[in-house]
């Protein structure tokens, strides 16, 4: 990675989502266009950009790779020119629905793809409740793709609760750890920051959630508050509830240097305990 890879400005792009499909897309494609005008290289979208998050609400708004949205995206991408993280949306596939996140270059070419690992099936007491077992099927694969400032991994939201999961990005080589969320009312205010500390701090890497704005209306309300983390655990940038734009910049080195000073990952007594994933598992950088 040379000098001028090191450091990457990000735009995290809290945008409100609403029922009206077309207009989520534009909003997407204005804010896109406003992260390049302020020297974004990289943005990164909320989960469900484009679709309300609901159950019965995936399989209507679905479309095959390939599609208008993905289409849409990989020429934001392009006349951007911007590396992109198109939050999430539904995608069918023979007849399947998953929650993907697709990942786009600067030429508009897709380099990586996420389908959510784990599906956020929760029945809180007095709190959420919410099934996304009932029309989505979870995906198999670790993401970790390339670029010119590193290697970064994807996940979706309830993927990162899971510390097995960041850890299989690190350890393939990720030093930015990229999560389009939705937390809710119950879970937002007592995990949200505390989880992507957390991340941070045991991997020693970036860690970056981007979440839809605030509806106090819709059936699911998202806690918003979008946040950028350091490799030390320090909060870079935590938006509020509304829609809006953030623009971090993150400092590469700062990922070497750290995990120079305290080698948490040298430390680890692979002598005594081992994590992998089976080789089948592991995504390809680049679209196939």
């Amino acid at each position: 990675m040379s000098e001028s890879n090191n450091m990457l400005r990000l735009a995290m792009i809290q945008m409100a989502v609403t029922e009206n499909k077309r207009k989520n897309i534009e909003t997407a494609q204005t804010m896109l266009r406003q992260a390049a005008g302020q020297g974004a290289q990289m943005a990164v979208l909320p989960e469900m950009f484009c679709c309300p998050y609901h159950t019965k609400s995936f399989p209507v708004y679905a479309e095959p790779e390939g599609g208008n949205t993905w289409q849409v995206m990989s020429d934001a991408a392009r006349e951007n020119g911007l590396y992109l993280v198109a939050g999430s949306m539904p995608e069918t596939d023979q007849g399947r629905c998953y929650n993907t996140s697709y990942v786009f270059g600067p030429d508009g070419k897709q380099i990586g793809k996420h389908r959510k690992m784990h599906l956020f099936d929760i029945d809180i007491e007095g709190g959420q409740y919410f099934q996304e077992s009932d029309t989505l099927t979870p995906g198999e694969q670790v993401t970790v793709f390339d670029t010119p400032f590193g290697k970064m991994g994807v996940a979706i939201c309830y993927d990162f609760r899971f510390p097995e999961l960041a850890r299989l990005m690190v350890l393939d080589g990720a030093r930015i750890l990229i999560v389009p969320a939705a937390f809710n009312m119950t879970t937002g205010p007592r995990h949200w920051q505390l989880m992507f500390r957390s991340r941070a701090v045991d991997n020693q890497a970036f860690t970056i959630g981007v979440a839809p704005a605030r509806n106090p209306r819709a059936s699911y309300v998202s806690y918003a508050h979008s946040i950028a983390v350091s490799p030390w655990g320090h909060v870079l940038k935590q938006m509020d509830i509304n829609p809006g734009m953030e623009i971090v910049e993150l400092n590469l080195r700062d990922v070497i240097e750290i995990r120079a000073q305290l080698p948490l990952l040298k430390h680890r007594r692979t002598d005594l305990y081992q994590l992998k994933c089976r080789a089948n598992v592991r995504s390809k950088s680049k679209k196939e």
